[in-house]
C-alpha cells in the first residue's frame, strides 16, 4: 500500500509517500513559510536526489497542491493518507479512520492543543480535498502514552479538575518513543527524544509508563523555546506583572524561554555549542542546565523503571550531537552508563551503540512517518475484518 504521511504545522508541510510493503521512502517533499511569497519547497526522490526552491505558497490548499505536484506520482497511487495528530485526549487510544464523527472529536480537543490540533486538521480538509478517493486516518501522538497509571498521570489538584475538565497529563512525541523504544527492544528502555521539543519516556515491555510532558508540550524538559518544569507560583508572579495577559505569559512560556531565554541568542542548539567555543557564558549555561535536567529524569526514570535495559537518544539534537549526549550522561556511572568517546563522536544522524560502561546507550533515528504509514495501513486493515 501507497500512504501518503502528512505532518502539518503552522506553516509547513511535512510530507512522505511510503509502499508499506517494502517500507520504502518513494518520494519526500517539505514545505516551510506557507502563507509567504517565499515558501521554501524541499523534494527528495527514492534516489534521494534533492531539490530546492521557493514559491508563493498563500494557504494550506497551495501547499499541498505543490507537494503532490512535486512528489511527480499519479494521485491514484496513494490509496491512503495517514495524518499526525497531536493530541487524541482520553478518546483515541490507537489510528483512527477520520470520519465525520472522529474529525468532530478532533475538533472538540483543540482547547488542550491549540497550538497543534487546528494546523493538523487544515492539512487533513486539504488533503481529503485533493485526494477524496483516499481513505484518511489520524495517527496521534498521545496515543502511546494512553497506558500511563493513574498515579503517572494525575496532579495533584481537586480530582474533580480530572473528571470534569480532563486536566492530567498526556505525553507527547509519542509516536518517535513508540518508534525508537521498538527499535530498541529492550524490556525496560529510557528513550530521550531531543530536539526543538523534547521529552524522555520511560517504557516498559513496550509499554509507556510515564512521560516528562505533561498536559501540554510545554512540561519536563528545558527546550528550545519552551521553559519545561516551572512552580506554578512563578506564572502567578509573571501574570501579577503590569500589563501582563494569559496570552503574553503564554508566549513568554511557549516561544521566548528555554534555550532561547537563557542563551539570549538562539533555540539552535547548535549555534550554542558554536558560541559556548567562542567563550559565551549565557550559551554555556543553557547548555548545561539542558542536559541537567535531562539527567534529572533520566535518573527519576531509572526509580520508575526500577533500572533499565537500554537508554535511547533520538530527535535532531539526540541523533546528531555527540556532545550534548556525552554532557547528558556525565555522571551517571552508577547506573552503568558510560559513554565511549570514539563511538560517540562517530555516530551523527545514523544508529549505532555509543556505550563502553555495563548499560547499551544507543541512537536511533526516529522513523515517525514509518511508523504512521504501517499504522495507517494496520488501521484500514482491521476495519475490513
Amino acid at each position: 500500500m501507497n500512504v501518503l504521511v502528512l505532518n502539518c504545522g503552522s506553516s509547513s508541510i511535512k510530507s512522505q509517500i511510503i509502499d508499506t510493503a517494502s517500507a520504502a521512502v518513494l518520494s519526500k517533499v517539505t514545505i516551510e513559510r506557507i502563507g509567504n511569497p517565499d515558501a521554501i519547497l524541499t523534494a527528495f526522490d527514492a534516489a534521494g536526489r534533492r531539490q530546492r526552491h521557493t514559491l508563493p505558497v498563500k494557504d494550506f490548499d497551495a501547499g499541498l497542491d505543490a507537494a503532490l505536484t512535486a512528489h511527480c506520482g499519479d494521485l491514484c497511487d496513494i490509496h491512503a493518507v495517514g495524518h499526525r495528530i497531536v493530541h487524541g485526549g482520553e478518546r483515541f487510544t490507537e489510528a483512527a479512520l477520520l470520519t465525520p464523527e472522529v474529525v468532530h472529536a478532533i475538533e472538540d480537543l483543540i482547547s488542550l492543543a491549540p497550538l497543534h490540533n487546528p494546523h493538523n486538521l487544515r492539512g487533513y480538509y486539504a488533503a481529503r480535498r485533493v485526494l477524496p478517493q483516499a481513505r484518511h486516518v489520524a495517527v496521534f501522538d498521545t496515543a502511546f502514552h494512553h497506558t500511563l497509571p493513574p498515579k503517572a498521570f494525575l496532579y495533584g489538584l481537586p480530582y474533580a479538575y480530572y473528571t470534569r475538565d480532563k486536566i492530567r497529563r498526556y505525553g507527547f512525541h509519542g509516536i518517535s518513543h513508540r518508534y525508537v523504544s521498538q527499535r530498541c527492544g529492550a524490556p525496560k528502555v529510557i528513550t530521550c527524544h531531543l530536539g526543538a521539543g523534547a521529552s524522555l519516556c520511560a517504557v516498559a515491555n513496550g509499554v509507556s509508563v510515564d512521560t516528562s510532558m505533561g498536559f501540554t508540550p510545554l512540561e519536563g524538559l528545558l527546550m528550545g523555546t519552551r521553559s519545561g518544569d516551572v512552580d506554578p507560583s512563578a506564572v502567578l508572579a509573571l501574570l501579577a506583572q503590569e500589563d501582563a495577559t494569559p496570552q503574553s505569559v503564554e508566549n513568554l512560556l511557549n516561544r521566548q524561554s528555554g534555550l532561547l531565554g537563557l542563551s539570549g541568542l538562539s533555540p539552535d542548539m547548535r549555534m550554542l555549542l558554536d558560541a559556548r567555543a567562542n567563550q559565551s557564558g549565557r550559551a554555556a549555561l543553557a547548555i548545561e542546565v539542558f542536559t541537567y535536567r535531562i539527567r534529572k529524569y533520566i535518573g527519576a526514570y531509572w526509580a520508575v523503571l526500577n533500572g533499565a535495559d537500554a537508554l535511547v537518544f533520538t530527535g535532531g539534537i539526540g541523533e546528531n550531537s555527540p556532545a550534548i549526549r556525552a554532557e547528558a550522561c556525565a555522571g551517571l556511572e552508577a547506573f552503568g552508563i558510560e559513554i565511549d568517546p570514539l563511538r560517540n563522536e562517530a555516530t551523527v544522524g545514523s544508529e549505532g551503540t555509543i556505550h563502553r560502561g555495563r548499560t547499551p546507550v544507543h541512537v536511533i533515528p526516529a522513523n515517525e512517518e514509518l511508523l504512521i504509514a504501517q499504522d495507517t495501513e494496520r488501521c484500514l486493515a482491521s476495519l475490513v475484518e
